[in-house]
């Protein structure tokens, strides 16, 4: 993954290897994908479900198998090369045979969050046209179904397999991979499938044999901070390379065991977990939601090895009650910046892919230094190119290329990068030479090695001077008895914008304003060291599908601290 900086006129223009010369790159379709896997590691196991009434297993054969019944039943259900099917389910089996299967019967795979809000749905469903929707009806404490109807009364009036809304036209089709039972329209799980028998392999092996690496594969939302979620749309190609680039970047083994803990509908936890785990023969063993306690005790079970999981989990991990009574020394892949690898049980020396930088936009990651990169060699960067890719760094008011080293907007493009955004021309949203815009800060080094320094317009200006948010909480997460730290901007009269960091303290520690900003100013020109700390619960916070915390919410609750304390 080596690169090539444009030194002649020592601009910000940074190149990955030609993707010719990549190796280790397999299939580029999703069901040629899943084939090629299974034709590897057929009897393996691929992935598990522990469960209360016992654990689920799918050998690679098995998920092939799996993935065809839903392909017949798309085909009988009407589907042709390009309808978009919306899977609306947690991590569990059926995900992954759903998403499979549509592109085996040439469709265009539509994840929504199960994290989504009834009026969250409701524009994702209208904006993405699925004509079929699969769906887990029970999630935590909702019922999609029921939410369903109350967005669509008529859904349920129609006869199964003849659904007709005014409000979501395309939509055709509705089942419940949760259930067995059919209410109205919504078909259970078995009739969806029942579909299918008179459909031959042969006419889905024909079918599937159509799709082209260009041709549209999945359909992702984003889950930014502001505004509402835009679609966007990924070419099979674009896909499946990060499928099989995983495998190389976190470098896992065939007796690799994968918890993932987050949603397959976020488009990290898709390539990560499934190109990480399945590329190399492993097993991905499923949590259908985040519990700390059930986690635990599923990583002891099921002797995992890697977790896909967010920093704020990791907490929740150690914070868990049964955190010193399970034995976790099969995670042979844990970072020590990570607090799992305090665990009395855990002995690992491993370095995780953290030095990277990525947008659902490129389908994760765009630049990287694979795990076990020294430290010396990564520094405090977020990678180098990949291959195929070419960076840009811009003067985000004038437009220009800005020389090597200097601060502007990252621009980005190559082959994972999205076909566009569903509803927006890409004349709107790429340049005239074809880049992506990200609205990220940063800069690339003498070395090639980008540095990224978070959101343009999170941008902090206090004082003339420019701050990284990123930066600053960099430093304050390594803070004894820091769980959560954002740091946010707060208009101020005499300094532009006033530097807050707002922390959410591990449970039991007792944090001060006096100790954090001692801790900074160890590590931060006294400009950088916030002006203020204030610490708030964790359930104050609001997050994204993403896991990040809302900027948006957090300035508005740090200002009204400020403002009550100020009266």
């Amino acid at each position: 993954m080596t690169t090539s900086a444009n030194t002649e006129k020592n601009l910000s223009v940074v190149r990955g290897i030609p993707l010719s010369e990549e190796e280790g790159i397999g299939a580029l379709t999703l069901g040629g994908y899943l084939k090629e896997v299974t034709d590897c590691f057929g009897p393996r196991e691929a992935a598990v479900l522990p469960g209360d009434n016992g654990t689920e297993s799918w050998s690679y054969d098995d998920l092939w198998a799996r993935s065809m019944d839903v392909a017949c039943a798309l085909l009988a259900a009407g589907i042709s090369k390009g309808t978009r099917v919306g899977i609306l389910m947690t991590n569990r089996l059926e995900f992954l045979s759903s998403a499979f299967g549509t592109a085996l019967a040439g469709g265009v795979a539509t994840t929504f969050s199960t994290f989504s809000t009834p009026a969250e749905l409701e524009v994702v469903l209208a904006s993405s046209g699925c004509t079929v929707l699969l769906l887990e009806r029970h999630v935590l404490k909702k019922d999609f179904a029921a939410i369903l109807s109350e967005l669509e009364p008529e859904i349920n009036k129609a006869s199964p397999g003849q659904l007709i809304s005014k409000k979501f036209p395309f939509l055709r089709t509705v089942a419940l991979v949760d259930s067995d039972e059919t209410s109205g329209a919504i078909e259970g799980w078995n009739e969806f499938l029942a579909r299918g028998k008179r459909i031959s392999p042969e006419l889905v092996e024909a079918t599937a044999a159509t799709v082209a690496p260009s041709d549209p594969g999945v359909l992702f939302f984003s889950s930014g901070s502001t505004g509402k979620p835009k679609g966007i749309l990924s070419a099979h190609r674009g896909v499946c390379l990060q499928l099989w680039r995983w495998r190389q970047w976190l470098g896992l083994d065939k007796d690799v065991r994968s918890l993932t803990t987050n949603g397959f509908f976020w488009s990290g936890n898709f390539a990560m977990g499934i190109g990480g785990t399945f590329s190399v023969g492993g097993t991905l063993v499923l949590q259908p939601t985040f519990q700390p306690d059930e986690a635990l005790s599923i990583m002891e079970a099921q002797r995992v090895s890697y977790i896909f999981a967010w920093p704020h989990q990791w907490a929740q991990l150690v914070d868990a009650k049964n955190w010193l009574d399970v034995d976790l020394s099969a995670l042979k892949y844990i970072d020590a910046s990570s607090p799992l690898s305090n665990h009395p049980t855990v002995s690992s020396d491993w370095i995780d892919a953290t030095h990277a930088y990525g947008n659902t936009e490129t389908f994760t990651l765009s630049s990287v230094f694979p795990a076990n990169t020294p430290k010396a060699v990564s520094a405090d960067s977020h990678g180098k190119p990949v291959a195929g890719n070419i960076f840009k760094i811009m003067d985000p008011l004038t437009g220009e290329i800005v020389p090597l080293g200097e601060r502007g907007e990252i621009a980005v493009k190559g082959p994972t990068l999205m076909l566009g955004y569903i509803g927006i021309p890409n004349d709107e949203v790429l340049d005239e030479d074809g880049f992506f815009h990200t609205g990220d800060g940063g800069f690339f080094d003498e070395e090639g090695r980008l540095h990224w320094e978070g959101r343009l317009n999170d941008i902090i200006k206090t004082g003339g001077a420019n701050v990284s948010p990123v930066e600053i909480d960099t430093v304050i997460a390594q803070c004894p008895g820091v769980k959560i730290t954002k740091t946010v901007g707060i208009p101020d009269e005499l300094l532009g914008e006033l530097v807050v960091a707002c922390i959410v303290p591990l449970e039991g520690v007792e944090l001060t304003e006096a100790t954090v900003r001692s801790f900074a100013k160890e590590q931060l020109a006294s400009f950088k060291v916030p002006r203020r700390i204030l610490f708030f619960a964790e359930d104050e916070l609001e997050y994204t599908g993403s896991a990040k915390v809302k900027s948006t919410q957090l300035q508005t609750l740090a200002s009204k601290r400020l403002e009550s304390e100020a009266n």
